[in-house]
């Protein structure tokens, strides 16, 4: 590819494959994991009983941000223009900024997580948003 790699995108995908490993961190070393990223004591209990839902809810979201960071990195020009690359991009920062700004209607959804981990995981989430945003404007004439 000719072009110019934008170094925003590249970063957006970067972040959301740590996102990704981090999930998986869970999967592999459990409960404590859980509780430290703040799913909840409730994810980290059924994980401990041995219930299939926080794997299986964790596998979802792992995959969910590696897709996201294949389609940061179409938009960065790194591999190939993915299909609605455009869209899917809008979608994934917005979805990255309003989760980052809406925290305070969430907490009541998810009474168990801590006022820390409210404030640090919208404050991740805002940054990813922003990073994503800057990146998306650069490259918004060419996708």
């Amino acid at each position: 590819m000719g072009r110019t790699r934008n170094k925003f995108l590249i970063a957006g995908a970067a972040l959301s494959a740590l996102a990704a490993v981090l999930h998986l961190g869970c999967i592999v070393f459990g409960a404590p994991w859980y509780r430290f990223l703040g799913a909840g004591e409730q994810m980290a209990e059924m994980d401990l009983a041995g219930h299939w839902y926080p794997t299986v809810a964790t596998l979802v979201i792992t995959v969910m941000l590696l897709v996201w960071s294949l389609y940061a990195l179409s938009g960065a020009g790194v591999i190939r223009k993915l299909p609605l690359t455009r869209l899917a991009l809008c979608a994934i920062t917005g979805v990255y900024v309003l989760r980052g700004v809406s925290f305070t209607p969430l907490m009541a959804y998810f009474p168990g997580n801590s006022t820390t981990f409210w404030f640090w995981s919208s404050a991740i989430c805002l940054s990813f948003g922003v990073v994503h945003l800057v990146g998306l404007r650069q490259v918004w004439a060419r996708l």
